[in-house]
């Protein structure tokens, strides 16, 4: 422990010696940091009676907080920990620190035995070696109320009064910083509170006015009348009603911009700028400049004051795609802005407010970064307000038709052709999995265009007839991965291991006269294999029903885990049930 008495008394040179102020001026740097730290308030408070132990002759110190009723509400002490406190509950003289909350002044009491705020328990616990105990309180205050107190108590030597006024003036030193730190972190929890309040309730009012089949909400650019799609568009059309923050989510490809846009034309902002920024594509410090703007002469080739973003988007909407990218310190900057809506231009000194209704996306799973510490937690309340999730196109196959007929529409009015689908090319479409959604599928309808020979594509045509599909390219031998939590109810990019030619496509048509492709792994490809054939090959009926029930029973009668496991899709688990006759387990 440093005495502060016997370092202002050492027999240094007058230029050597440590002065008082200057060992209290140490304390308050290394407190300040403590403060500062992202780590649960009680830990925070412990942090500091330690540190302070260093400094002061203390035997032992409590902070107390107040409640709102005025009780308390958090009581800790040097070394706290969550398993000590369920062992032992911090005691603290509460007549003592009744005064100090009641009078809002310090209270010094050279030895506890002889003064009357203290009864036998008091002393006890603080005198319980029969030595003579000093004690010294101070209020912890926020704004002009009082919050709580600081407290220490050590053996009394016959200490002077000096020494007790400069350790009472340091320990209110620390108190105000605690009483900064304290109101921040109850500011932060009524905001988090809030925002969980406020996205249960959108979420109740959404479960409540379920679409009706004769829904007609209706988006420019997305294409589909499945049910998934529907169901998305019909939530937005709620959502749109209100300013609440959305977050999309979704598998790359899925069109998380389009919805974006859809959610502004059907908002009263709709009139207003629809303002997109990719976080993925830019730098921190560009993305910086680009979001909130910048003055002339901030940095080299800032020949020019430039709005940013946000101030294009006043009165709009502003979407920021690909969030979960963003830096973490970035992500301090961000959140400042989306909690009081103001912020200054890069090498600005003027405050600039902006009203904003925002709308980020992400394929990445953002709960499992905040538990990795690679996303903050109220960045993640703050953004995660009503989220969303996209459907894959596997979810959605209906809608290939109408995508790859509109995708072949803007091939043909770009190159001047006049090509359609065959009954067969529109079978091969519907057949595949589409890991890459709707923007593989526009690929693949591109590229089979520019190479189709006659005014009808047919079957031949597509890279998979031909041994050279993209899928088959980047995903062989790629394990399944689950990136979406399952409170959300998503699903991973791959359902089926991609190593599986079958897990890739839709179960084929027994009547289809395709032929299969002479390469297994061609993804695209018609078989002209039946639903059974994948069981057919490796036994007889005994077998095949034996080897599904155990894929069953182990996957917890879930039969998307049970067509993973036996590299199937879930189309041909629920064929090869109804043949065998099994019935499913609920639980």
């Amino acid at each position: 422990m440093i005495d502060l008495d016997a370092l202002a008394a050492t027999k240094q040179a007058p230029s050597q010696r440590i002065q008082l102020s200057e060992i209290a001026l140490i304390g308050v740097y290394e407190i300040s940091k403590i403060l500062t730290a992202p780590t649960r308030l009680e830990t925070t408070l412990a942090n500091v009676l330690n540190l302070l132990s260093s400094f002061l002759q203390m035997r032992h110190g409590t902070i107390v907080l107040l409640a709102d009723d005025g009780g308390p509400e958090v009581a800790v002490g040097a070394g706290w920990s969550e398993d000590s406190l369920s062992k032992t509950p911090q005691r603290y003289p509460e007549r003592a620190i009744g005064q100090i909350i009641a009078t809002d002044v310090p209270l010094v009491v050279h030895n506890v035995a002889d003064h009357d705020l203290f009864d036998a328990s008091d002393v006890a616990a603080l005198a319980s070696d029969g030595v003579k105990v000093s004690f010294m309180g101070v209020p912890i205050r926020a704004g002009d109320k009082v919050v709580g107190t600081l407290t220490v108590d050590r053996i009394w030597d016959g200490e002077s009064v000096f020494r007790f006024d400069s350790d009472v003036r340091f320990l209110v030193m620390i108190a105000n910083l605690i009483g900064q730190t304290v109101k921040l972190h109850r500011v932060v929890a009524r905001d988090r509170d809030r925002l969980i309040e406020e996205s249960h309730r959108l979420q109740k009012e959404i479960t409540k006015l379920q679409p009706t089949p004769t829904s007609t909400a209706q988006a420019s650019g997305i294409i589909g009348e499945s049910p998934a799609i529907r169901s998305v568009l019909d939530k937005i059309s709620i959502v749109a009603r209100s300013n609440a923050t959305m977050l999309l989510r979704g598998e790359s490809g899925t069109g998380k911009e389009l919805f974006a846009r859809a959610l502004h034309e059907m908002s009263p902002r709709a009139s207003r700028a629809f303002v997109k920024v990719n976080c993925a594509a830019l730098a921190e410090s560009v993305l910086e400049s680009e979001l909130f703007g910048h003055e002339k002469g901030a940095f080299t080739g800032a020949v020019a004051t430039r709005k940013g973003r946000f101030e294009l988007a006043d009165g709009g909407t502003l979407f920021l795609d690909e969030i979960g990218e963003i830096s973490s310190s970035f992500q301090a900057k961000l959140l400042r802005v989306l909690q009081s809506g103001e912020f200054e231009r890069v090498g600005g000194t003027k405050t600039l407010k902006a009203d904003v209704r925002l709308i980020a996306a992400t394929n990445k799973n953002l709960e499992e970064a905040v538990r990795n510490g690679e996303f903050r937690a109220d960045l993640y309340y703050r953004i995660s307000v009503v989220p969303l999730l996209l459907p894959p196109l596997r979810e959605r196959s209906s809608d290939i038709p109408l995508l790859a007929a509109r995708f072949l529409e803007q091939f043909n009015e770009e190159n001047g052709r006049e090509l359609a689908f065959s009954k067969q090319a529109m079978q091969v479409l519907k057949s595949c999995y589409f890991p890459g959604n709707v923007r593989e599928l526009e690929n693949c309808v591109q590229r089979t265009a520019t190479f189709a020979a006659e005014a009808s594509i047919v079957a031949s045509d597509f890279a998979c007839g031909q041994d050279q599909c993209l899928s088959a390219t980047l995903w062989k031998g790629k394990a399944s991965t689950d990136p979406w939590p399952k409170a959300i109810g998503g699903l991973g990019p791959f359902s089926a291991p991609p190593a599986a030619v079958e897990a890739y496509r839709e179960p084929p048509q027994p009547a289809r006269s395709i032929a299969a492709p002479s390469n297994p792994e061609a993804l695209h490809a018609a078989p002209a294999a039946s639903h059974g054939d994948v069981f057919d090959r490796a036994g007889g009926d005994d077998s095949e029903r034996a080897r599904l029930l155990e894929a069953m029973e182990k996957s917890g009668w879930v039969q998307a885990k049970a067509a993973r496991m036996m590299g199937l899709t879930p189309r041909q688990i629920g064929y090869a049930l109804r043949k065998h006759a099994i019935e499913i387990k609920k639980f």
